[in-house]
């Protein structure tokens, strides 16, 4: 699984994860593959199709491909999902929950590390460099 395919596969669960995708992150994701040169023309359809894919199967896949990644290519993803994440200015539980998962408990990554290159994003995307630790726990 390359770079973009594994890039896709992580946003559109972390997108699905609380049970509302908004316009925010939608956006976000446009932007999210823009800054990284991969183009938009399959972009709206890969979402499509993995609407189709086993959540489970999709995410045991994307570790799979994001281990054989480099380490800072491991870091870039995860910062991403957590821009991504705070698209509407709070990472849902239910997000912090997957990014946890995946940085922390599966690929050992260090939050400083994340947290760096997240500020990096924002300064690429948004022209500043803010970050959120917020979590909202529920409604």
């Amino acid at each position: 699984m390359e770079f973009k395919t594994t890039l896709t596969n992580l946003y559109y669960m972390l997108i699905c994860a609380d049970g509302k995708v908004n316009e925010r992150e939608l956006a976000l994701g446009r932007k999210m593959m823009e800054a990284e040169g991969l183009g938009l023309e399959n972009f709206e359809g890969d979402l499509e199709e993995l609407k189709a894919k086993d959540i489970s199967t999709l995410y045991n896949d994307s570790l799979t491909a994001l281990k054989k990644l480099d380490r800072s290519l491991q870091i870039k993803l995860v910062a991403w999902l957590c821009v991504i994440a705070n698209s509407d200015g709070f990472m849902d539980k239910e997000e912090w929950i997957l990014i946890y998962k995946i940085y922390h408990t599966e690929l050992k990554l260090s939050l400083e590390e994340v947290m760096k290159t997240q500020k990096e994003l924002n300064r690429i995307i948004h022209g500043k460099s803010f970050q959120s630790l917020g979590v909202r726990m529920g409604k």
